[in-house]
């Protein structure tokens, strides 16, 4: 049995931190890798996080790029969900889960396999090879590509069409 514990603001903060890695004009960013900006990016969130927990929060995104880009095993993710605790909670109306002792790194796991298993396949990145963003499809299809139709969907179109007239 496969359990989904984490709701929609994890998974938007999910497709947030992993878009912390834009390529702008050919150039790989890091919106996190600027302690001022990390906290900026934070702050706009609602998170006040220690170094050490941007730090971790920081590797965990790597390794959910790995995962989510590269089909990296999940085992990437286990340290960063060592100290998690799931526990049912029996109520008239039925059960609910409760997660306790998951941090922001811990939360990003979980909402990672959260939309792994709600949503199978539908977290990706984007389909223009010279981006480095991802997308979560809402679709009801499920046939997005881009992380934004107006860019790189319109540049892969683009480059498609100059491609067959001029080649």
């Amino acid at each position: 049995m496969e359990l989904c514990v984490t709701g929609t603001d994890d998974e938007a903060l999910l497709l947030d931190l992993l878009n912390t890695t834009p390529v702008i004009d050919g150039v790989p960013t890091d919106d996190l890798a600027d302690p001022h900006d990390a906290e900026a990016w934070l702050a706009a969130r609602g998170l006040a996080l220690e170094p050490a927990e941007r730090d971790t929060l920081i590797r965990v995104r790597a390794a959910l790029h790995a995962v989510v880009r590269d089909g990296a095993s999940p085992e990437l993710l286990a340290p960063f969900l060592s100290g998690v605790d799931l526990r049912p909670l029996v109520h008239d109306s039925g059960v609910t889960w409760q997660v306790s002792g998951a941090d922001t790194a811990a939360r990003m796991a979980l909402a990672w396999d959260g939309l792994r298993i709600s949503h199978p396949g539908r977290l990706r990145p984007c389909a223009n090879t010279a981006c480095h963003l991802f997308l979560l499809d809402r679709s009801r299809p499920n046939n997005a590509r881009w992380c934004s139709m107006a860019v790189c969907g319109n540049r892969m179109k683009a480059r498609r069409h100059y491609q067959r007239t001029r080649g």
